[in-house]
């Protein structure tokens, strides 16, 4: 799960185009001066061909939000939910298409090379008469939204990151080298350590030195080694669940109707890729192909989502937690998997912050005198973590902050966004009613998943915080 679009900021707060993590490790190829009614690259200027933007797409896709959905699945029940992630992945899919058809429009139209997400919408936009007045309000908005998406994804993080090592170090005493699954289908716990939001503090200044790296170029060899481990991780994971299935699976087969809303939040925040789409078709050597390279690739992770959710709810039944990891035995194995998958987001999470720090600090940086720069830049990097860990601080549950995350800001950039995006498109240009209800009623249903989800995702988090403030009193006046 990546963000949008590349080249240089340094104008406004929301600029015409938008950074992508895959800007630093993978620069654009130089494109071409006009629009190619191919899509291809001119003379022996180089792309990414169309494996490398397969392994790109499958990256943008899978992170934490996959070790979420098995929780996701018991929220809406052991058949609705496998059914209810299919229908879900066919519609991001069908919006990312949306998304990229409309951008070859409008960039033949502007008679620019490529779009980004936001200047797509911004253009688009300018076809209608009443809003092309407003038109720069739509590029900004998709840009806030891009924000909050990214350093979202940092604050899931910071939570990830404090609840799984928590869990290793309280688990140390009784971890041994026998696999076995327990009788509470969770890793046990012999010595309680202290809260996990400490936890985040103590990983607080490794990411703000994570965070000052110079150029992101210097993480790649680790971003390659962080996605291996977080590779064989995810393989011996899908092994231990596939192997420790309990017969007969007596689970629900719908969930409780008030927890279908965190499920709808949970899944968009996995399938909430749609910000690497533009990236990934503009760096093509053909881009042409890329709607193949798309299908195939949400395919690939469609099957994942559906087959890891519902085999580890099936492995772990009313005992799963907000990520997977959390459920699996003391064994060296499977500790180290939760060791490895971590070091694998902790070098993700600078990944995940450039696109929010390349928006909003440059234009900072560019008020002040040359001598105080950098200075200046690493000053707001911090603050920018800080500002991440202090949400993470406030809400330090994980499946519920996988949840808000996806109901407030992945639900617009999936779902609601790129569907009125191919009406303000092509209303001039005979868009059939029928195209016109669908499109409406995807970003209906998007709209309704934002309102409920978030909804239900502040009152757990709410009723979380008061039980803990009561047992915390509790305690005290016990002792």
């Amino acid at each position: 799960m990546m963000a949008s679009s590349d080249v240089d900021i340094r104008g406004s707060l929301f600029s015409d185009q938008n950074p992508s993590e895959m800007d630093a490790l993978c620069p654009s190829p130089p494109g071409p001066s006009r629009p190619q009614r191919n899509y291809e690259r001119i003379g022996e200027r180089t792309g990414t061909s169309f494996c490398q933007t397969l392994i790109h797409l499958l990256k943008g896709n899978i992170g934490t939000g996959l070790l979420g959905l098995p929780l996701a699945v018991k929220n809406a029940g052991l058949v609705l939910g496998p059914v209810s992630l299919l229908c879900m992945g066919v519609i991001a899919v069908h919006c990312m298409r949306l998304l990229v058809k409309c951008s070859h429009h409008l960039s033949g139209k502007m008679n620019r090379p490529s779009l980004t997400y936001g200047e797509a919408v911004q253009y688009g936009m300018e076809n209608v008469s009443w809003l092309r007045r407003h038109s720069q309000w739509g590029k900004q908005t998709v840009n806030l939204f891009l924000i909050i998406t990214q350093l979202g994804f940092c604050c899931v993080y910071f939570v990830f990151l404090s609840d799984n090592i928590k869990q290793v170090v309280e688990a140390a005493n009784a971890t041994t080298f026998s696999c076995h699954m327990n009788y509470t289908n969770q890793t046990q716990v012999l010595v309680h350590s202290f809260d996990s939001r400490l936890y985040m503090l103590c990983f607080l200044p490794a990411f703000i030195l994570l965070v000052f790296t110079p150029n992101l170029k210097y993480l790649a060899p680790l971003s390659l080694v962080a996605n291996l481990v977080m590779t064989a991780s995810l393989v011996l994971i899908y092994f231990y669940s596939l192997m420790n299935i309990t017969y007969p699976i007596n689970l629900p087969k719908v969930g409780r109707a008030k927890d279908y809303p965190l499920f709808f939040g949970t899944a968009i925040f996995a399938f909430e890729g749609i910000g690497v789409v533009l990236p990934l078709e503009n760096k093509m050597q053909r881009p042409q192909t890329f709607i193949p390279v798309l299908y195939l690739g949400m395919s690939i992770v469609t099957f994942l989502y559906i087959s890891l959710g519902t085999i580890g709810y099936m492995c772990f039944g009313e005992h799963i937690g907000g990520s997977i990891t959390l459920n699996l035995p003391n064994c060296w194995t499977y500790q180290a998997v939760k060791l490895l998958y971590c070091f694998g987001i902790f070098i993700t999470f600078a990944l995940q912050f450039y696109v929010p720090a390349e928006i909003l600090i440059p234009p900072v940086v560019a008020r002040v005198s040359e001598r105080w720069e950098r200075a200046v830049d690493l000053l707001l990097r911090a603050i920018l973590v800080i500002f991440t860990c202090a949400l993470a601080i406030l809400i330090p549950e994980l499946d519920l902050v996988i949840s808000l995350v996806g109901s407030v800001s992945s639900s617009f950039l999936a779902l609601i966004f790129p569907p009125l995006l191919q009406i303000v498109t092509f209303h001039t240009e005979g868009l059939s009613p029928l195209v016109t209800i669908k499109n409406i009623i995807i970003s209906l249903i998007g709209l309704v998943g934002f309102l409920t989800g978030t909804y239900v995702a502040v009152e757990q988090i709410i009723t979380r915080n008061t039980l803990k403030h009561e047992e915390t009193f509790s305690t005290y006046m016990v002792q």
